[in-house]
């Protein structure tokens, strides 16, 4: 596992989050074109925290994915696997924020480049290089790239990979909730770690009794680790018969959370790289947890995510503002 030249690979969508950045002079909003998509915001974290990694998706080639390459390959993600589409234009998503810096997504996605992605355009050799092989549900939100994802977590599976999976529901994506919930459970069955929030634990299982949840995902899945995100009330790990919480770094300063969780599934890999997966103990678990809500805490007092993610030290920095060691 440890000669590997990869530590991590994702796959999936890479678009512009168009963000609101106050008021034109005429009373308009003002929109300011972030870099986003959830598998890069990862990767962006992991580099931040000294790791290699690799991303496989598609943009389209028009002046957003020439932006979106460059601001990939800035924060030191491998591009070879970066596919530019001649035909189809790059995926926009416009982010409406909430005063409280939670936020509402509108999709300009139909088709979007990152969805064009086909089978034979992944390179094999690139997951199979690589520690971890990360994905969420995005990439399968329609028939071409849904096989070319389940493809990649195929050749992940065959050559050892920790799989590594993210729902990010986001309802507006899918053609019906049942397709989406299919796909989520697709994912759930083939995973080694799970990193899932609590509304994506109410929309699959109907509960806010998150134990009951990781319950049901255990017994069903059987997925080593499993990870919780609860927002305001920290996060938990469900790891063979433990459960271990954390409390949240709570912000005064928050401004929107955009890649809070991306930034807390990262921090969470990074954790399992130097770690390992088998023998984590309650002590293990909290450190993973307590560094993840910082470095996700962090994250929600800048704009955009993949630019801005924290270094290890600003994050223990943070922890130790905070009394925390």
């Amino acid at each position: 596992m440890g000669n590997k030249a990869f530590d991590v690979t994702a796959l999936g969508e890479l678009l512009i989050d168009f963000t609101e950045n106050g008021s034109s002079a005429q009373g308009n909003p003002m929109l300011e074109a972030n870099p986003g998509g959830a598998p890069c915001n990862v990767l962006a974290m992991l580099e931040k925290l000294g790791k290699k990694t690799a991303f496989i998706g598609k943009v389209g080639n028009d002046m957003f994915g020439t932006q979106l390459k460059n601001a990939v390959e800035e924060v030191g993600i491998d591009t070879r696997n970066l596919v530019i589409d001649n035909e189809v234009h790059t995926t926009l998503a416009f982010v409406h924020t909430y005063p409280d810096g939670d936020r509402d997504f509108s999709f300009y996605r139909n088709p979007g480049a990152d969805m064009m992605l086909t089978k034979d355009e992944i390179q094999e050799d690139l997951i199979r290089d690589s520690r971890i092989f990360h994905f969420g549900t995005l990439s399968s939100t329609h028939k071409g790239v849904r096989e070319a994802t389940r493809y990649a977590i195929d050749v992940a599976k065959e050559a050892g990979c920790i799989v590594s999976f993210d729902p990010n529901l986001r309802p507006p994506l899918w053609k019906s909730l049942d397709d989406a919930k299919a796909e989520i459970e697709y994912g759930l069955g083939k995973c080694d770690i799970l990193k899932i929030s609590d509304n994506e634990v109410e929309f699959l299982f109907g509960t806010t009794d998150y134990d009951k949840g990781a319950a049901l995902l255990k017994e069903k899945y059987n997925i080593p680790l499993i990870l919780i995100t609860l927002g305001k009330d920290g996060s938990r790990a469900y790891y063979k018969d433990m459960k271990v919480e954390a409390a949240p770094f709570l912000q005064e300063k928050t401004i929107e959370t955009t890649g809070a969780g991306d930034t807390f599934c990262a921090s969470s890999l990074n954790y399992v790289l130097e770690h390992g997966l088998d023998n984590l103990t309650e002590e293990n678990l909290k450190e993973l947890l307590t560094f993840a809500n910082a470095a996700a805490s962090l994250i929600t007092t800048r704009k955009g995510a993949l630019r801005v993610m924290s270094t290890k030290e600003e994050v223990l920095d943070f922890m130790k503002s905070r009394g925390v060691n």
